[in-house]
């Protein structure tokens, strides 16, 4: 019996063997006579290697290589300090930062020689959208806030669990261009419905703007906001792939199933500021709901402009808000040329934006959101500092529900669940618990950045200014970003001032 076996093992293994013997010799030949490879031609079969590495590179640089503040779009230090936010395990440290202050671009905020007390200290006041100029103005209470993420680029369970953890934390969920779904409305969350350049959710069946959904969706949303474009991809529209274009969010949005969803690069009916001027109010007095605008920013040109026509036309045609993407967005699919090179960064697009207002004397007026890799308390304070109103986040409530940074957001693949439709992977975002990593991480950074505030010397968050915060412009040298971005006066464009009326310059 003993025999028998060892002939039969002896022979399985023989065939096994040969089968892998043939396997090689056929791609061996492959490889040799393939025309699309270079390297595969001349090193048949160990040239795959090549491609292997290739393709698990930036994981292993992710773990193994890079250190804590090396890594992009988001580093190391960055994404872990995400993590414990969500998680509620405080961002505390020892032994020193390892974060450069002597880097160009450092924020370094001015600390005050007697912060306030506790005592002292005030509740950072919520603040109405569109109050005066619309029926049913929004309160907004968070200064953190999700941003635009579509059900389609992000998966049911991740929406769920943004909305309900927007609803336990009390900010607002943005809709993304994708459409209003159930799962935005599950959690009980305010929500903002984002109208795309192809107005999905909110268009008839050739396209165009529907003025009886728009009135059906006004029950459920708190405003609206007309994307003109996003920092991912200024001048072209939304992608969503096809595979990831289910029944269901084909019918949300009202497109085929399994097709490539691509928007137009503008909405064929906004081609200059009057026409958008002439939405905004079109579409409040049709709700009476706020209506802002979302963009990225290129140049002094959009701002002024949009400016000098609300001032001729009235503060009725004013947008009730502005939100400002900065050129590193980047939840969207897109391009990478665009991606690296198209729209300023926040840093420079959201000041532009600020003193065009404070210039026209419409600052008051209109609200502005600001975006683009504001995922720490200290990013989101430096923005209010700037003259921001509230914060927009995508990829920091990403991280909340479990991003890893895997970079396969567009390939329906996901590991953590958040951006596939793979019911599989999907079963890995519980939303039972990552809703309250999602409510975390939106209190822990509304109260660090009153924590900023405070030591500062300001009673609340909202009491930030330009001169509560210096930026490194060359090793060991800083400036004030009230000189950096001196105050212009009202009513005069380019006319810079030092400061604003009983602001300290420092």
């Amino acid at each position: 019996m003993d025999g028998f076996m060892g002939v039969l093992s002896y022979g399985i293994g023989t065939v096994l063997g040969l089968l892998l013997i043939g396997g090689l010799i056929i791609l061996i030949i492959h490889d040799v006579t393939q025309k699309k490879h270079t390297v595969l031609r001349n090193y048949p079969v160990i040239g795959r290697l090549r491609f292997f590495f290739e393709n698990l590179g930036e994981y292993f640089r992710q773990y193994f290589f890079l250190n804590d503040r090396e890594e992009m779009p988001f580093n190391r230090a960055t994404r872990g300090w995400v993590y414990k936010e969500a998680k509620n395990e405080g961002g505390i440290i020892g032994f020193g930062s390892t974060n450069d202050l002597s880097a160009p671009g450092s924020i370094i905020f001015v600390n005050h020689p007697y912060p306030v007390l506790e005592e002292d200290k005030l509740p950072t006041p919520s603040v109405l959208i569109g109050d005066g100029y619309c029926e049913k103005p929004f309160e907004a209470k968070s200064i953190v806030n999700i941003s635009g993420m579509s059900f389609g680029a992000i998966s049911q369970p991740a929406v769920e669990a943004l909305s309900r953890g927007a609803a336990t934390a009390g900010c607002w969920m943005d809709t993304g261009e994708g459409g209003l779904s159930p799962y935005h409305l599950s959690g009980g969350c305010d929500v903002i419905m984002q109208i795309g350049t192809a107005k999905y959710g909110i268009r008839e069946l050739d396209g165009s703007f529907s003025a009886s959904k728009a009135r059906e969706l006004a029950q459920h949303v708190a405003a609206f906001e007309i994307k003109l474009s996003q920092g991912a991809k200024p001048g072209k529209g939304g992608v969503l792939p096809g595979e990831k274009v289910t029944e269901e969010i084909a019918r949300i949005r009202g497109i085929p199933v399994g097709q490539d969803s691509i928007s137009p690069n503008r909405h064929r009916d906004i081609a200059n500021i009057e026409q958008l001027l002439d939405q905004v109010a079109y579409i409040r007095n049709l709700t009476g709901r706020p209506v802002g605008v979302k963009t990225a920013i290129g140049g002094w040109a959009f701002m002024n402009e949009l400016c000098d026509a609300v001032l001729r036309r009235g503060p009725e045609y004013a947008p009730d808000f502005i939100a400002i993407d900065g050129g590193e967005g980047g939840t969207g699919a897109a391009p990478q040329t665009l991606m690296d090179h198209m729209a300023l960064p926040i840093a420079e697009a959201l000041p532009r934006v600020v003193d065009a207002l404070i210039q026209s004397g419409l600052r008051d007026r209109v609200k502005v959101v600001a975006a683009g890799k504001l995922v720490t308390s200290a990013k989101a304070a430096w923005a209010l500092c700037v003259g921001a109103d509230f914060i927009n986040t995508a990829r920091g409530f990403m991280f909340a529900l479990g991003c890893i940074q895997s970079l396969r957001c567009h390939q329906n693949t996901c590991p953590t669940g958040v951006t596939t439709h793979n019911k599989r992977l999907q079963r890995g975002l519980v939303v039972e618990e990552k809703y309250i990593r999602v409510a975390n991480y939106c209190r822990n950074m509304n109260k660090e950045i009153d924590m900023i505030a405070h030591a500062c010397g300001c009673r609340h968050a909202r009491e930030l200014k330009r001169e509560h915060v210096r930026i490194v412009q060359t090793a060991n040298q800083s400036i004030a970003l009230n000189m950096l971005h001196p105050y212009p006066e009202v009513g005069r464009r380019g006319a810079p001032v030092q400061a604003m009326p009983g602001s300290i310059a420092i």
